[in-house]
């Protein structure tokens, strides 16, 4: 897994999230808020066992090593199956409990089907995802599943790296 770094590549931009609630923020969050940062959107259900054992430490492990100024780290609560137990009430004890320091949103039901909307647009394959951002809000990685912290480690340099 590698980020391109050869000029006049096209990444696709990352379109707007569909966000119901958030949490740990003092206001509504958008991607166009976030530009000139690098940012990892981390995707992650509170009932999913990889996300509880990996990923949700890993992006605490991230917003601890990098500087605010340089890597935004924001949660994307997506939940897909067993809504009525991951209702927001439940998910903020959830983030009082791991003490999750990073903004989280809860993205919003579709309005047909089990896949809320932005992990629809995104076309994620389930949780945990991660998605890496670069300064102009393109879309330089979407992972599945677990990622080597020193891999995610190498990506971000990179990407903080790049103009």
């Amino acid at each position: 897994m590698t980020i391109t770094q050869s000029a006049g590549e096209d990444f696709p931009p990352m379109p707007a999230w569909e966000i119901a609630q958030w949490f740990n923020t003092p206001h509504a969050l958008q991607v166009e808020d976030l530009r000139g940062k690098v940012v990892m959107l981390h995707t992650f259900q509170m009932l999913c066992p990889a996300c509880v054992l990996h990923a949700i430490p890993q992006a605490q492990r991230v917003r601890k090593a990098f500087p605010l100024a340089e890597v935004a780290v924001v949660g994307l609560h997506t939940v897909f199956e067993h809504h009525e137990a991951m209702r927001p009430q439940a998910l903020d004890a959830f983030i009082h409990e791991f003490r999750l320091a990073f903004p989280v949103g809860v993205d919003k039901p579709a309005d047909t089907g089990p896949l809320p909307r932005t992990m629809s647009r995104l076309n994620l394959q389930g949780t945990p995802s991660i998605l890496l951002l670069d300064r102009q809000g393109r879309i330089r990685l979407q992972h599945f599943g677990k990622i080597d912290d020193l891999e995610l480690g190498a990506l971000l340099g990179r990407l903080m790296a790049q103009a």
